[in-house]
């Protein structure tokens, strides 16, 4: 008996959905058992990777797999999102045909076969799964599309997707070309359904060796509903199988597709109402906070809403927190690791005539530890004193300052990354104090460092 595995692409589909849609379902597709929940590439970094980590904070039977490859961008963006994720997966999506290479990448052929390998080797370097996908496979010329399986296997793909994304192929057509792919690994197949062909294309391409079928619930797809039942209804007589809970399958199908087909310019005003309802300061308890969080579509654990209103009070003492700034806020503490270091205090002092200094004080359990240090600035000092309270010196690879509002006592946020053992680890920080958001970004990465090694 043959299983097919399903990949979802429901939540690929661009403008559609709410956070707080995008998290109902992909718990739902988890619950249902999907083997693969395809996510799109990340575009807005912040709620972007806020929403694939609260993922991964659920989604443990399903592999997650992030779209890139455009970019190496792209590639450090999905990998930073999905750490932490139990089948974290990286998307390499690329088109194949001349059009598309010429349209979409501004490359001709020979060098969209050399950017395909630097691509899957970028990806997976990153220590995931990779798939590379052929988004308009059927398109490509004659031979080309088998040199382009046979550089992304050779660059440690462990998984390859071809797409008819015309449905310009009939079902027998199609398997006839799925067939005819020289792959060494397992390969999926999307399809499009305009002519109401997706399920007899793939079902016909799993006969003929394909092992995975890309579907969605709504969309221009491989509807999942009416492959499930095809699979259900066919299988026991053709030799195949899915992994779906079959239980479930109509009750989830239902609810998501009762999500996906509402009307969404109500959906967008309402999101758009609620955040603009959203001003916050000192006065108000956690209750407020907390619903505030759930206006924004966020779905935290009591413990990360705790986290969330300790950084709300520090940060309310000096200004007025509105729905921008609570979402900095809910990105920077919400879905971490347990902090085994924690900041109590900082004091730097700078100036043109005098060395600069930094003493730091962490709360490691019930011990209190502290550190004075000279740096190259302030950050450096402060940086150098962390190290010397924890006792490593990590390699500083990246750190990064921007604003997320604007104003004399705008909120900023800073970004570092940290290597060690060839490993790379990032942290985020918010303060009004620049030299505050540094710190705590630092230390948020040096956590995440400690509690892997402990």
């Amino acid at each position: 008996m043959k299983t097919i595995k399903i990949a979802d692409t429901t939540l690929c589909r661009e403008g559609t959905f709410t956070f707080r849609e995008k998290i109902e379902i992909a718990r739902q597709l988890e619950k249902l058992q999907v083997d693969v929940i395809d996510l799109p590439a990340i575009t807005e970094v912040r709620s972007d990777t806020l929403l694939v980590r609260t993922m991964t904070s659920f989604v443990k039977h399903s592999v997650l797999s992030v779209a890139a490859g455009l970019t190496e961008e792209s590639i450090d963006l999905a990998a930073a999102a999905l750490e932490g994720a139990a089948k974290p997966r990286i998307r390499i999506e690329l088109p194949v045909s001349p059009v598309g290479m010429e349209y979409t990448c501004h490359k001709k052929p020979d060098k969209m076969l050399a950017w395909i390998a630097t691509a899957v080797s970028a990806a997976k370097a990153k220590g995931v799964e990779v798939e590379f996908c052929a988004v308009d496979a059927t398109r490509a010329d004659d031979g080309y599309l088998e040199q382009a399986i046979a550089v992304a296997e050779q660059s440690g793909a462990d998984c390859i997707a071809v797409c008819d994304s015309t449905g310009q192929r009939l079902p027998d057509d199609f398997a006839a070309f799925t067939a005819a792919l020289p792959t060494n690994v397992p390969l999926a197949v999307g399809c499009d359904n305009k002519n109401g062909l997706a399920c007899a294309q793939a079902i016909l391409a799993v006969q003929a060796g394909a092992a995975c079928v890309k579907t969605a619930i709504g969309g221009n797809t491989v509807p999942l509903e009416t492959f499930a039942a095809m699979v259900n209804n066919c299988g026991d007589h053709y030799g195949f199988a899915c992994g779906l809970k079959t239980t479930e399958l109509h009750r989830i199908i239902k609810q998501i597709g009762w999500i996906a087909d509402r009307t969404r310019g109500e959906a967008a005003a309402t999101v758009s109402a609620l955040r603009e309802d959203i001003l916050l300061d000192a006065k108000d308890d956690q209750a407020a906070v907390t619903a505030a969080v759930a206006k924004l579509g966020y779905d935290l654990s009591d413990e990360d809403l705790t986290k969330v209103y300790e950084e709300f009070c520090r940060v309310a003492e000096k200004k007025a927190v509105a729905a921008k700034e609570l979402e900095a806020i809910v990105a920077s503490v919400a879905l971490q690791v347990p902090d085994t270091y924690r900041l109590v205090s900082y004091v730097v002092n700078n100036g043109n005539i005098i060395s600069t200094s930094a003493q730091i004080t962490l709360q490691k359990g019930e011990e209190t530890l502290q550190s004075v240090c000279i740096g190259d600035g302030p950050v450096d000092a402060a940086f150098r004193a962390i190290d010397q309270i924890v006792g490593h010196h990590y390699e500083l690879d990246d750190f990064q300052i921007q604003s997320v509002t604007e104003g004399k006592e705008a909120v900023g946020q800073a970004l570092v990354k940290l290597r060690d053992r060839g490993n790379l680890y990032s942290g985020t920080g918010i303060s009004t104090d620049i030299i505050g958001a540094g710190i705590r970004a630092y230390l948020n990465a040096v956590n995440k460092i400690v509690y892997e090694e402990g």
